[in-house]
Formats: C-alpha cells, structure tokens, sequence
C-alpha cells in the first residue's frame, strides 16, 4: 500500500510538472502576433466590432487615485432610454449600486459594482467602456492688493494700481463647480444662486471649503472680480475637504449641460489624472453652448496627462506671478491655451461675509480667464464657446512672459476686448488643436466607415509608455477614435475619443504589446487628419 501511494504520487507530480511546463515556456516568449487587419482586402477582415466577444479593459483601474470598487459606466451613443435603463438594471442584478445618472453631458452612471458587475458590463454591447472612478480635487496652494484684476487690463508693466472695464458681464450666468458659493458673502450683493449639488452631506450647494467662493469671488465679486454683475451659479462637486469623484464632476456637469441659460460660462478649478468620461463629459458640455475655462493644474509638469485640462474645446490656463513669470507649480504645455495671473490672489472667503483670503494656484488663474468670458458674452451674447475662446486667445498679450515651460504658449490674459488698444503683438492664426509626429491622412467614405492606423494595420511597442492619438476630422461630422492592444487572442479597446465633434485627442500609457488605433465614421464622411506618437 505504501508503494502504491509513493507511485501515485510521483505520477501525479510528474504530470503537475508537464501540466506546468507549457505555461511556463509560454511567459518567457513574446506575444502572439495577431492577424493582420490589412489582410485579405482593403478593409482587413477584423472588424472591430467582433472586439464585442471579449470584455473592454476596465479604464484607469491601476489608477493610484482610483476609489476601490466606484466606477463610471458609459453607454454607446443614441440608446433607447429603456436600453439605457436595462444597462443599470443589469449592474443592480450583480449587486452593484448605482449613483449618478448622466443623459446629457455623458450617455451613462456611476455605480459601486462588484468584481461580477464590473465584468458584466464589460461584456454588454451597449456599454462603450467602464472607468474606475477617481479622487478629483482643488488646484490651489496655499501662500501669503489684488495684483490679478490689475495686471490682465493693461499691456505692460509697470501696474497703475487700477482695473479698467467697459462691461461688467451684466446677463452673463457663470457656473462655479467647485466646493460651492458662500452665497450671503458680500462680495456677490445677491447675484450668487443656487444650482447643484453631488455632495450629500446636507449642505447643498454652500461651500464649508472656501475654494469655491474665492473663485466665484475673483470671477464676479464687486471688489475683487472680473465682471462685477454676472450671476455667479454654485455647482458643488467637491466636500469640505475639498475633494471628490470624478463621477461627481460629471454630476455637475452634466446638470450645467441640461439647465444652463445662455449667455454662460463655466469654470473648473479642479483636476486628476486622465479621464476619457470626464473629458467627454466637458467636450459635450461646450459643444451645447457653454464656454469652459479649466485649470491647467498644479503640479509643474504636462497638463496633457490631466483631466479637464487636456480637453481641447475648453480654455485651459496656467498661472503668473506678479512678475510676469509662470508660477513654479503651474502645469505647461501644448494643451495650454493662455496663462492668467495666480500667485497670490486675494478674494472672498467663506468663513463670514466679509471674510478674504490670499491664496495661488491655477484655480486662481482659470476664474480670472472665465470673468473675461462673461466680460465678452455680454456685448456678443450669441458668441459659441470656439468664437469667445478664439476672442480671448487671439486678444492676449503675447511675449511678455518668463519660463512658460516647454510648448506652452506665450501669452497672458488681456481683459479690455470689446474696447482699449489692439495688441501691439498680434499672434499668429492658431495652431491645430492638436498634433502629433508621425502622420497619417486619410478619408472616410460614409456612416460606419473605418481606418486602421498606421497604415492600415497594427504596430508593436517594444517599450511603456504614452501612447497619444490626434484625429481632426471635418466640421459637421462625428467621426470617434479607438486604440485598441491585443490581449493574446482578440483585440480590446483600452481608450476612446468619442465626443459629438470629429475633433479627438487620445492618450493611453500602456506596456509593451501590440496596439492598432482605428478610425471610424459614427456620422457622416470627408477627409480627415491623424497624427500619433509612440512610446
């Protein structure tokens, strides 16, 4: 019997060992190389949508500021409200809880899922993707008047201890989500509201932070605003604490998106890490008619990797001190569109009604650039978000400023548009709103249509590292892009720019592996641009 047994077990071992042998040969080769999508025929034979089999990469899930087990479901676009619906009824039937429900700036939820839901949803045809959700928070540093309102009304140093305006954004509605409004400050003589709120501590929209009035001080209040008589909308999003979700952002956003009355601006003087729904969600926002000023972010490195700040429709601002150079902490870059004073900025404050506070931040500098917004939409109230963005970048004070940092531009906020003296330094026409490397035109026949880009078929990244997409597509079409990375035996989509225009601008830090980025026509056809750069 003990023979028997020491024979069972050796031959249970050895086949353990040749069980194991394969898997172990497999780890130390390199990936299976996928089928060519070139291959037979012009349009390849892998079409993506046979992707749908296999589940979507769950988006920023090694994300360090990912809230464990909080996601944000997004829907593919133009859903029935009853397939909208089956979507959540099948995320709570895994036990998942949903929380917020988008339907104008996002098509989606959030929800606390289970690793079951999470993998459900991944693997339903009417979900596009599934985020992790994040911590998001304020941009603003704390630091030992209002230097700001003096500097943005004249060209060049020395100040004049003056701040000279010919419209006070009268008309004009500016949404603030942030930590919301001390609305009884009086700094804002009854023209701060009421709008939203994502916190649920019973709060509503009062701010018990202080971010949130000094912003809504600085883009209207009587002293220390840029226009001294627009109404200023609370649109929380943030906790006392002065952070939040991503999911709760888009909340807010979507709210502005469903309920703002034109002429509006909004500002958002907050960030986190890269985030497609987020970006969507804003991308969406301006597109119905809102103009978006963000903070660039302060962590002196490429605002491109930060979300809002890399969405290409919004204003997005960097921050000067009062010598005309770029604060150490602001973030640079080519997805910069102007700097604005930051450093030490004096405003409201919510502990009392009379309450100021002096802080620096690009939070700081984004309420100066949305106050010039509302300055513009009250003499051109028509104006779209691309015309009052074009207005305040094309009127800025350009080559005054010290150490921008690499591809951001050199120009600083200039308030007196509608009137006072013309730039001695006019720019340039702008750049794209976005380009990359290596290009790669082509042209889209129809609805439906797609590319493969590079040359119509996938590359292989030896390395990690950023991998960032640029399509600019023709005006009044949809056209979405798609990078996909194969998993060994199908191709997943691992990010998406699929806002409503045919502009989209994607980033993506992935490990080695092949990858195949994919253009496809949701609306319409024409020629368009596409650029790309590898790790």
């Amino acid at each position: 019997m003990e023979r028997t047994g020491h024979l069972a077990i050796g031959l249970m071992l050895a086949a353990l060992l040749l069980t194991l042998a394969p898997a172990a040969l497999a780890a130390d080769r390199q990936p299976e190389r996928p089928p060519s999508l070139a291959e037979p025929g012009p349009r390849g034979t892998a079409d993506p949508r046979a992707q749908a089999a296999a589940p979507a990469a769950v988006v920023g899930a090694d994300d360090p500021d990912a809230i464990e087990g909080q996601y944000i479901v997004v829907l593919r676009k133009d859903l029935t409200a009853r397939s909208a619906r089956a979507v959540e009824a099948l995320a709570e039937a895994r036990g998942g809880r949903v929380g917020h429900t988008y339907s104008t700036a996002l098509d989606g939820f959030s929800a606390k899922l289970p690793a079951q839901a999470v993998d459900a949803l991944t693997r339903n045809p009417n979900v596009a993707y599934v985020e992790a959700d994040r911590t998001v928070a304020i941009a603003d540093t704390q630091s030992p008047a209002t230097w700001g309102l003096d500097r943005i009304d004249q060209r060049d140093r020395p100040l004049d201890n003056s701040y000279t305006y010919d419209t006070t954004g009268s008309g004009v509605n500016a949404y603030v989500i942030d930590t919301g409004i001390r609305r009884s400050h009086n700094e804002f003589g009854g023209r701060a509201v009421h709008g939203y709120t994502a916190i649920n501590d019973g709060r509503g929209s009062d701010d018990c932070n202080g971010h949130g009035t000094h912003v809504a001080g600085t883009v209207g209040g009587t002293t220390y605003g840029v226009a001294k008589a627009s109404r200023l909308v609370a649109v929380r999003v943030l906790a006392c604490n002065g952070s939040g979700s991503t999911s709760g952002v888009i909340a807010g956003v979507d709210w502005v998106t469903s309920n703002h009355v034109k002429p509006a601006v909004a500002n958002m003087s907050l960030g986190g890490g890269a985030s497609s729904s987020l970006d969507s969600a804003v991308s969406n926002s301006i597109a119905a008619g809102v103009t978006y000023a963000v903070a660039a972010g302060n962590s002196n490195a490429n605002a491109c990797n930060y979300s809002p700040a890399r969405v290409g429709q919004a204003l997005t601002v960097g921050s000067t001190t009062s010598s005309d150079a770029r604060s150490s902490f602001s973030n640079f870059g080519t997805c910069l569109d102007i700097f604005a004073p930051g450093s030490s900025i004096t405003s409201a404050w919510h502990t009392s009604n009379t309450a100021t506070n002096t802080i620096s931040g690009t939070s700081m500098a984004a309420p100066h650039v949305a106050g010039v917004a509302a300055l513009y939409l009250q003499s051109n109230s028509a104006a779209s978000p691309a015309t009052v963005g074009d207005a305040i970048v094309s009127g800025a004070t350009s080559g005054r400023l010290s150490g921008v940092g690499s591809g951001s531009p050199n120009l600083l906020l200039y308030s007196l548009l509608t009137s006072g003296e013309p730039d001695p330094d006019p720019d340039p026409d702008p750049e794209p709103a976005c380009s990359y490397a290596e290009s790669y035109p082509g042209s889209l026949g129809s609805s439906g249509d797609y590319d493969y880009a590079p040359n119509g078929d996938y590359f292989y990244s030896g390395s990690s590292g950023y991998h960032r997409g640029c399509l600019i597509g023709p005006d009044g079409t949809d056209f979405d892009l798609y990078l996909w990375k194969w998993n060994g035996w199908n191709w997943r989509t691992v990010a998406r720019g699929i806002s409503p225009s045919s502009v989209e601008d994607v980033s993506y830090y992935g490990s080695a592996g092949y990858y195949v980025w994919r253009i496809e026509s949701y609306r319409g056809s024409g020629s368009y641009a596409f650029s790309m750069d590898r790790p």
